[in-house]
């Protein structure tokens, strides 16, 4: 009951954060318009997300299910290790498995650095004013657009955060099949559909965030 307990925890706030993922991307894809007309846009949605209490409620419950999610997922890794604390002679895992399944915990990892890091450089500055000081724009709102472009320009985070676009998208593909077999979905045609929309999602959303740094950095 306590291992169920947990990996439905795993599943719920996975589906949340599959949710916000999409309105992220939504947002990034400001970034390709024009500069005279993305620095306003961009600003502005930045500034509603962190003046409306509807949508802070909404960010307050985002950085839980992060926290929840990485707990849990870890706590599932060591049992796991645990009732397998030696490997079989014969391992015939990956004629029953993926790959991605059988790694999902280094995935996890490298999506957690990723997390880290792009709340160091976004989160800690705009929101506890670490950091460099950000400016306004000509609307008094402050200028996250001229925070990311920056980023954006630097060609070792792009590099940083284009590469690691690709294990999000591999623990999307097998996490968001594997969400709806924990909550105990299991009608086969709809099992078939779940992994058709998952591998759409998962290839949408890490070409999708992978891309948008280079196309700023390059344009």
């Amino acid at each position: 009951m306590e291992l169920f307990f947990r990996k439905s925890m795993i599943a719920v706030t996975g589906l949340f954060l599959c949710l916000f993922l999409i309105v992220h991307l939504s947002a990034n894809c400001i970034l390709l318009l024009p500069e005279e007309v993305a620095r306003g846009l961009y600003n502005s949605y930045s500034t509603t997300l962190r003046e409306n209490p509807l949508i802070k409620i909404v960010a307050y419950a985002l950085y839980l299910s992060i926290l929840l999610h990485v707990v849990y997922a870890l706590l599932v890794s060591l049992r796991n290790k645990k009732a397998k604390p030696t490997k079989y002679a014969v391992n015939r895992s990956s004629e029953n498995s993926t790959w991605a399944s059988q790694n999902m915990g280094l995935l996890g990892a490298f999506i957690l650095l990723f997390i880290v890091v792009h709340l160091a450089n976004f989160w800690a500055r705009i929101k506890l004013g670490m950091g460099d000081v950000v400016g306004t724009d000509a609307l008094g709102n402050v200028d996250v657009y001229a925070v990311t472009s920056s980023l954006f320009h630097n060609i070792y985070y792009v590099i940083f955060y284009s590469f690691l676009m690709i294990p999000l998208g591999f623990h999307l593909h097998h996490g968001l099949k594997s969400a709806f077999k924990t909550l105990g979905f299991y009608h086969k045609a709809g099992l078939r559909l779940v992994a058709k929309i998952a591998l759409i999602y998962a290839v949408i959303m890490s070409v999708g965030f992978g891309i948008i740094p280079l196309i700023v950095y390059f344009k």
